[in-house]
């Protein structure tokens, strides 16, 4: 799959899309752009140097919680159970050295998933065409 396809890889709910940029970049851009469009980042996880710290060898991988109460507090009012899902998370692995992925749950998976009203779908719809444009430019 090359950085720009428009189909991206999809498993069971889960966008993976290769990143343009190199791992530390494509994580600044992300949480940048989260910055810069009001979305909060509720943590940022160092999954390798976790691994590490016990003495386990890992890629480069980094789990990033993000959100905007304003737009999911709708989704656990309709469902509550949908706030096992919320904050979002965006994954950034480096699979292989220089293959940078980016992977998060679709919009529709998580409609989908927790029988939400499909007009919510608007409320999680912007993260991923924003995590799209980031890693893709």
């Amino acid at each position: 799959m090359s950085p720009t396809d428009a189909n991206p890889s999809r498993d069971r709910g889960i966008t993976s899309l290769r990143s343009t940029h190199p791992f530390a970049d494509t994580v600044r851009l992300l949480l940048a752009a989260f910055a810069d469009h009001g979305i909060k980042v509720f943590a940022t996880i160092d999954q390798q140097a976790e691994a590490a710290a016990v003495g386990l060898a890992m890629p480069p991988t980094t789990l990033i919680l993000f959100g905007n109460p304003k737009a999911g507090t709708p989704l656990m009012l309709a469902r509550p159970l949908s706030g096992i899902d919320l904050p979002l998370k965006v994954l950034v692995t480096e699979p292989a050295p220089g293959q940078v992925m980016v992977s998060f749950n679709t919009a529709a998976y998580l409609i989908e998933r927790h029988s939400l009203p499909a007009e919510l779908v608007n409320n999680l719809a912007p993260a991923e065409r924003l995590i799209a444009s980031v890693v893709t430019k």
